[in-house]
């Protein structure tokens, strides 16, 4: 599920913090690395167990409205299409949630304002209006809504982002990419499945794992040799004035060309290209873009990259 835009990322990310922090936080980086990613696929679990809590929050509204002294005739008779929900009753049994959630100690206990914000959100949709009016009363309907909520009301919510990224640092830069794996991951429900209904793990196979850590210890052991060609290219450069984490993308760019080779050059180029929009100075971009392709030149003549 962690796919290989978020391993470059997290990547960056600790060796920016590595660098800043000096030799002895480079030694434990690696697990600060695997510590991250762990965080990340904690996020995947948290929103999955959000619908779920969200959905037992409206249940326990409603009972609440019932056991009013004076409650009145909807609140006695209310709809329940929303809280009996066969898509959020599968997923609240879901093993594999349940396991992780327990091995981990995932929940929304602590934060219920967050959750309450959420429904509040949901309920106050055209989405959820639809839903509740609607006579399709099927699984795929149930299914439907989670993943249209997920879609448009969560997915790109910045105030519920920012809500996020203060519940936890590691998620700071999770968010969009998680949510779009809650999505696929509704889509692929099938109530046949029960219980037993897959999730995504964690790494799609071995070879991202690998990923991650080789890239990781990479750019550390082959800094010197990779710093020395980008120097000979940024020579018209004042080296003090390249801000260091367009060093550190470059670096890692680099790294990436020579050690893995099945990775297509464009497919590295634009990765920390979009970083470097992102991470670094307005001007990053353009600037990491003219150097690599020259480094890229460079090395293609040289023989020393041999793959397009």
């Amino acid at each position: 599920m962690i796919n290989r835009i978020l391993i470059r990322i997290k990547v960056l990310q600790t060796l920016f913090a590595c660098y800043q922090g000096g030799e002895n936080d480079c030694k434990v980086a690696e697990n600060a690395l695997l510590m991250s990613l762990r965080r990340s696929y904690d996020l995947y679990y948290y929103f999955l167990l959000l619908i779920v809590e969200v959905t037992f929050m409206q249940e326990r509204k409603i009972d609440a409205g019932r056991h009013k002294l004076l409650p009145t005739e909807e609140e006695l008779n209310p709809n329940m299409r929303f809280v009996n929900n066969r898509f959020v009753r599968q997923l609240g049994s879901n093993a594999m949630m349940l396991s992780y959630a327990k091995e981990h100690g995932i929940s929304w206990t602590n934060e219920q304002g967050f959750v309450r914000k959420v429904l509040n959100i949901i309920l106050s949709s055209d989405i959820y209006r639809a839903y509740m009016d609607s006579d399709d009363d099927s699984y795929q309907a149930d299914r439907e809504l989670w993943r249209a909520i997920f879609k448009h009301l969560i997915s790109g919510n910045e105030d519920l982002q920012a809500d996020l990224e203060d519940i936890s640092i590691y998620w700071n830069d999770d968010v969009e990419i998680i949510e779009t794996f809650v999505i696929k991951t509704i889509k692929r429900f099938d109530e046949t499945a029960g219980a037993a209904q897959e999730l995504l793990p964690m790494f799609r196979d071995q070879a991202d794992y690998e990923f991650a850590v080789n890239l990781f210890r990479l750019t550390l052991q082959q800094k010197d040799y990779v710093n020395d060609i980008i120097y000979r290219h940024t020579r018209n450069w004042d080296s003090e004035r390249v801000a260091t984490m367009d060093m550190i993308i470059m670096q890692l760019a680099l790294t990436e060309m020579l050690n893995f080779p099945e990775i297509p050059i464009n497919v590295t180029l634009n990765e920390y290209i979009d970083a470097a929009k992102y991470y670094s100075t307005p001007k990053s971009a353009v600037f990491i873009n003219g150097i690599l392709d020259s480094i890229v030149k460079e090395l293609k003549n040289k023989k020393i990259l041999l793959k397009e």
